[in-house]
């Protein structure tokens, strides 16, 4: 099929799945102290694409209660599209943030009733007609009853064949519970999606430790095109069927913490895609590794930069205007000092 004609800007990424409210201890503010901040990895991921200059929708149901009005408040002033996302009846989804000593996050979900996983066919209908790579995982992806709808588009638009559709489970064992029963949700998802991404937590818990390439291997037979798999500082491998494993290293941070640090890493890889025109299926699966390495660097990159800011705050591109689309980010470029 041809593609689909591009938004002005870019081509068009849409991100569907779960937008709720992170509670951060605040120690400034004394013991037991909390602040609100908007999270929900599809919204972080949507923040991500915005800040680095990519036309950016986010799909996700937003709560009409305070906390929602914080989330819509936020991505609008992002300049996210927040057009295909449904105001919701239920109230916000919240996440107890928990930070250990090395500033590693997790999580406690307040979940029950509330907006996130409430879709309906009517609403995940509206996504944009010029999206060229659409996003999907996190909770939303597997949490019922709204992971059904999600997967149905997910797989409609597998069928029409021109939308690159990109995948991360973000694992949350607290709510998965079982490996095996995981296993199928995620291994469902993988069946749908061309590019999938995962850390290297995530497919431990999932395959009990096997070797990446056993995971990739099986994920790629499955039908993806490109496996990413990250390894915190340790940088990310890239597996494709009939090509040796590539691996990125990582880069040294002034660690302040971890929240959001995966997302950026997703913004940052399809931003880099989507900058080298790799925004299809067809361009993905054809893409020499050099231009896949530099996408892989500036994912590298984003995530590092945002692992030395507090909370999930990735960083803006400014200067893209005055870069050749395929010249590597800097921290300069990125807003940093």
């Amino acid at each position: 099929m041809p593609d689909r004609p591009p938004s002005p800007g870019g081509p068009r990424l849409t991100v569907i799945g779960e937008a709720l409210v992170d509670l951060v201890p605040s120690p400034a503010l004394g013991p037991g102290c909390y602040q609100a901040k908007p999270g929900g990895s599809p919204f972080n991921v949507a923040i991500g694409l915005a800040r680095l200059g990519h036309p950016a929708t986010l799909m996700a149901r937003l709560a009409g209660d305070g906390f929602g009005a914080l989330l819509r408040a936020h991505a609008g002033a992002e300049h996210v599209d927040l057009g295909s996302a449904p105001l919701a009846a239920e109230p916000a989804t919240l996440a107890v943030v928990d930070l250990d000593r090395g500033g590693r996050a997790s999580y406690s979900f307040y979940r029950d009733g509330t907006a996130d996983w409430q879709w309906t066919a009517a609403e995940t209908a509206r996504l944009p007609a010029d999206t060229a790579i659409f996003h999907m995982g996190s909770l939303a992806s597997w949490l019922p009853p709204g992971d059904e709808r999600i997967h149905a588009a997910a797989a409609a638009l597998r069928r029409d064949g021109d939308v690159l559709i990109s995948y991360d489970p973000n694992v949350r064992p607290a709510l998965l519970r079982q490996p095996a029963s995981a296993r199928e949700l995620v291994e469902r998802s993988v069946r749908v999606a061309h590019l999938v991404k995962a850390s290297r937590e995530d497919t431990d818990w999932l395959y009990r430790g096997a070797p990446l390439e056993q995971v990739s291997g099986r994920w790629l037979d499955l039908g993806a095109l490109l496996v990413v798999i990250t390894d915190g500082p340790r940088g990310a491998s890239f597996f494709r069927a009939g090509a040796a494993p590539a691996h990125r290293p990582g880069r040294e941070v002034r660690l302040a913490d971890t929240i959001g640090a995966g997302d950026a890493f997703t913004a940052g890889l399809l931003g880099g895609l989507a900058r080298r025109g790799l925004h299809t299926p067809a361009r993905l699966n054809g893409s020499p590794d050099a231009l896949l390495a530099e996408a892989a660097d500036e994912a590298v990159l984003v995530s590092a930069l945002t692992c030395e800011r507090v909370g999930a705050d990735p960083p803006f591109d400014l200067t893209r205007s005055l870069r050749k689309p395929t010249d590597p980010l800097t921290p300069a470029d990125l807003g940093f000092p």
